[in-house]
C-alpha cells in the first residue's frame, strides 16, 4: 500500500495490482485536480484488509469519506469479490465504488451492477484514450460528494 499527498476530506482509494497502471490513475487523477489523499492496495486482500482488519495501522479511519476505485482482475481476491464482500457489510454499504476494468463483458458488468457498485469504466487499450477517460473521471471526483463512514457527512 501506498499513500500520496493529505489534501481534502474523500480519500481515493485504489486497489489496481498492475504498478503501471496504479501510476497512471494516480498521475491523471493529479492532473485533473485531484489534491485529496490517495491511498493504493496492489490485491483484493489489502483492499478488505484495509476495511475489516484490526490492525488500526492497516484500518480505515472512522468519519472519513472513501472512493474506491477497483480493479476486477487482481491477484488473492479479485475485484468481483472484494465489491461483494464491502457491499454485504451494512457499515459500508453506501461507499461509492467504481469498477474501473478492462473487461466489457456484459454479464459482468450486470452482475457488479447487481452487487452494488456506482459506476462501472472500461478502461481503453489506447494510452491517450486511457488518459483521458481518468482525467474525466478526476473532474468527477472533484465534485462528488460521498458520506464519511459510520454515515458521517463530510
Amino acid at each position: 500500500m501506498t499513500d500520496v499527498g493529505a489534501a481534502g476530506e474523500l480519500t481515493v482509494l485504489i486497489a489496481e495490482d498492475d504498478d503501471g497502471h496504479a501510476e497512471l490513475i494516480m498521475d491523471n487523477l493529479r492532473e485533473a485536480g485531484v489534491l485529496n489523499r490517495m491511498r493504493r492496495f496492489k490485491d483484493g486482500q489489502e483492499t478488505l484488509d484495509f476495511f475489516f482488519a484490526q490492525d488500526a495501522e492497516r484500518k480505515r479511519e472512522k468519519g472519513r469519506a472513501y472512493l474506491l476505485l477497483l480493479d476486477i482482475r487482481m491477484p488473492k481476491v479479485d475485484g468481483v469479490e472484494v465489491l461483494r464482500r464491502i457491499k454485504a457489510d451494512p457499515e459500508f454499504r453506501d461507499l461509492p465504488i467504481v469498477m474501473l476494468t478492462t473487461t466489457d463483458d456484459p454479464r459482468e458488468i450486470k452482475n457488479c451492477y447487481s452487487l452494488g457498485c456506482n459506476c462501472y469504466v472500461t478502461k481503453p487499450v489506447q494510452y491517450d484514450r486511457f488518459a483521458e477517460m481518468l482525467r474525466r473521471l478526476g473532474l468527477f471526483v472533484v465534485i462528488v460528494q460521498v458520506p464519511g463512514l459510520e454515515g458521517e457527512a463530510l
